[in-house]
């Protein structure tokens, strides 16, 4: 009987060892070769490129300040798992990239982007860099005339990027996603997984 018991026991304490590691809840990009940098300004006037942020979790998100719903959902859900994040939070950097640079000046960026949480930030180029950018992340975006000149919609990817804190593309961040699994993803993240 003590043979049978220590053989169960060294069985489970095998099983234990074998168990799957945790998984994202987010998108898998971690194989992909793109999106490996950007060359932008931040709303303060400072340049800004991924290795700035080298160390920390970075979530990127193409978007505009008068974006009607997309937008401002998803900087909300980005300041809730902050809070979710607790201290974790500290190595987290939310970055706001403008796809309309024409309306989306330095000073309505850092109006509007930090109003959700005082450590994003939103950057901004000229729109020619925007495109290439846009293109090398794979992100559609598209003006949609309006009533008057000025009163243009954009049509945009609504997904984030996650990249780990060596700077490399880990994750998309679907549209919508709960404030808690995205918290847990980046949680991941910066433990290394």
């Amino acid at each position: 009987m003590k043979l049978l018991s220590a053989l169960f026991l060294c069985l489970a304490l095998l099983l234990a060892g074998c168990s799957e590691p945790p998984r994202f809840v987010s998108t898998d990009l971690s194989t992909v070769d793109w999106g490996k940098d950007f060359n932008l300004t931040d709303h303060n006037g400072k340049a800004a490129r991924l290795a700035d942020f080298r160390g920390k979790a970075v979530v990127l998100f193409f978007g505009y300040t008068q974006c009607p719903d997309v937008c401002p959902t998803t900087l909300a859900n980005m300041r809730d798992a902050m809070k979710l994040l607790d201290e974790d939070a500290k190595r987290v950097q939310v970055l706001f990239i403008t796809v309309d640079p024409a309306r989306d000046t330095p000073a309505l960026l850092a109006q509007y982007v930090p109003a959700f949480h005082p450590s994003f930030l939103g950057l901004y180029a000229d729109e020619k860099s925007i495109a290439a950018l846009a293109k090398d992340f794979k992100v559609f975006y598209a003006k949609q005339p309006g009533s008057t000149p000025d009163s243009y919609s954009i049509d945009h990817s609504t997904g984030s990027y996650a990249f780990d804190p060596q700077g490399k593309l880990r994750l998309l961040l679907r549209h919508g996603e709960t404030p808690s699994n995205v918290a847990a993803d980046l949680k991941l993240l910066l433990a290394g997984k």
